[in-house]
């Protein structure tokens, strides 16, 4: 079987293509963005074992395990991280938080940034590699993701302080920018089985999904100097209901940033 004839084969059990060229790749041993390789390439022929792995690959796939657990990796705010069943599969959505919390960031010199619930480290390392000069903290109540997070400073030779926390019980200090995405999916949401393969504990909040974000609302105040911000992102009906637990507690300038969907995906606003 030649390369074609393999993307044809993965395409025939019903993957999209992109993510067939992008498991193809790994069962080459290619790297993940050469996709160009393949269309100069696709006479090559490929080794039985290879086609293998490919097809195995992509049963993974077809049972909703994510491509980044399959790969080991994920590309997110232009950082490669290493990505694994410990965390949750980064979201390109989630770079709208990133992009909100550094627009806010450049009110204050020197920023000191709180990433509630790191996971893989994705929006912490985000915004220490955008913004150098600042103090990121990042936060997990998971060792197992905290590990993860740290494998991927190190990598990437990026300076962020772990604390281990569940939200914000061992924080101390200050912050400028205060910023989570959250478990917020309801406990009986249907939608999980398409999400079995990932840590439950990263994902359901309660009967309405709500719960971590009202802890965190609640309880973020007393860590963000005057003017700070505290950003948070959130599932796709819950926008109104967030921005009003914001302002029950007092938040001013609330508001929401919509998704690359145009869904209103997160809400925040300002002590």
């Amino acid at each position: 079987m030649n390369v074609l004839q393999c993307l044809m084969h993965a395409q025939v059990l019903g993957l999209p293509r992109l993510e067939a060229q992008i498991l193809l790749l790994h069962a080459l041993g290619r790297p993940l963005h050469d996709r160009a390789w393949l269309l100069a390439h696709d006479t090559d022929e490929v080794l039985p074992a290879q086609v293998a792995a490919l097809t195995s690959f992509a049963q993974r796939r077809l049972q909703d395990e994510p491509v980044a657990y399959i790969v080991g990796q994920k590309e997110f705010f232009g950082l490669m991280l290493h990505i694994d069943k410990r965390v949750l599969d980064p979201r390109d959505d989630t770079e709208v938080l990133v992009e909100w919390a550094l627009a806010c960031s450049t009110d204050f010199a020197k920023p000191r940034l709180l990433d509630l619930g790191t996971g893989s480290g994705a929006i912490a390392l985000a915004l220490q590699s955008q913004r150098p000069d600042a103090s990121v903290t990042a936060v997990d109540a998971s060792l197992d993701a905290l590990h993860v997070a740290q494998h991927n400073a190190h990598q990437l030779s990026l300076e962020v302080t772990f604390v281990q926390s569940h939200w914000l019980s061992q924080v101390s200090g200050e912050f400028e920018v205060i910023v989570s995405n959250p478990p917020y999916i309801a406990a009986q949401d249907p939608h999980l089985i398409r999400l079995q393969h990932e840590p439950l504990e990263a994902l359901v909040s309660g009967a309405d999904g709500l719960d971590d974000i009202r802890n965190i609302v609640q309880n973020a105040k007393m860590h963000l100097r005057e003017g700070g911000w505290l950003l948070l992102e959130h599932g796709w009906q819950q926008a109104t209901q967030v921005r009003a637990l914001l302002q029950t507690a007092g938040y001013k300038q609330v508001q929401s940033k919509m998704d690359l969907a145009g869904i209103e995906r997160c809400s925040g606003g300002q002590k």
